[in-house]
């Protein structure tokens, strides 16, 4: 493997539980990392850490996002027993499911229903190859929250309403500046 990510994703379809933590970590480390720094300002807003944390001081529920090749996403679904598809409406041309380890490393393993199509996931792997494709924050309220990020910090969502994510859930991204002058997508989502 050429890239420690690249690895990381390879231990996901190992048979051996501790490599596949291993990889699981490093994978959850290096988004939480990039998504950290860059809605740090976020979080320490008292109404937005409210919605993203509506317990004091209790961490935020944070799912990374790992967008990979179809066979990948075989391979690394076989290897981890075979977890339930999550139901992802059919305009988002995505495939879903999650990955829970030790010390509350939660993963969303994605691929495209259509790699040679347009959806947000086929491109992502178009352009990027396999990788992280989001960061996720569990929301009590994400339209409130889509209302502080624009007032508060001048942060436009993607999508100008909050839209049906996978298992009844509502969503919204906003894309995020990293240190290094990239961008990070970060979801909200709440249950419904």
């Amino acid at each position: 493997m050429s890239s420690p990510l690249a690895a990381a994703i390879a231990n996901l379809c190992s048979r051996e539980l501790s490599a596949r933590t291993a990889g699981a970590g490093e994978i959850y480390r290096a988004g939480r990392s990039m998504a950290d720094q860059a809605t740090h300002a976020w979080r320490e807003h008292p109404a937005l850490a409210t919605l993203l944390s509506p317990v004091p001081m209790e961490v935020p529920m944070v799912t990374v996002g790992l967008a990979v090749q179809p066979a990948t996403f075989a391979k690394i679904r076989e290897a981890n027993a075979t977890p339930a598809l999550a139901n992802v409406p059919p305009e988002q041309d995505a495939q879903e499911f999650e990955l829970h380890f030790p010390t509350s490393i939660s993963l969303d393993i994605l691929t495209s229903r259509d790699p040679a199509g347009e959806g947000a996931i086929a491109r992502f792997l178009k352009r990027f190859g396999e990788g992280i494709q989001q960061v996720e924050y569990r929301c009590v309220d994400v339209d409130r929250a889509t209302a502080i990020l624009k007032e508060t910090f001048a942060v436009v969502a993607v999508y100008p309403q909050a839209r049906i994510g996978a298992d009844n859930t509502r969503i919204n991204f906003f894309l995020a500046p990293t240190a290094g002058g990239g961008k990070v997508l970060i979801e909200f989502y709440e249950t419904i």
